[in-house]
């Protein structure tokens, strides 16, 4: 995985731990798929889609940090 998408999951999981828009199931299940993603070197567009389909919550954080 290149360090740019490296950092990208990294702020991802950091903002997913600190959403309070999100339940903590949501954010374990979110960061469950974030580091099995990153092991496995998935798309960053399917990662985004995956998430969205877990909570409605990884919406605003994602636009948060640019992903719209």
């Amino acid at each position: 995985m290149s360090k740019t998408n490296n950092t990208h999951l990294e702020k991802i999981k950091e903002a997913v731990h600190q959403s309070d828009r999100m339940s903590e199931e949501e954010k374990s299940s979110s960061v469950k798929i974030i580091e099995e993603w990153a092991i496995e070197d998935k798309a960053m567009g399917l990662l985004m889609e995956e998430l969205q389909k877990i909570s409605e919550g990884i919406k605003p954080i994602l636009s948060e940090l640019g992903w719209n």
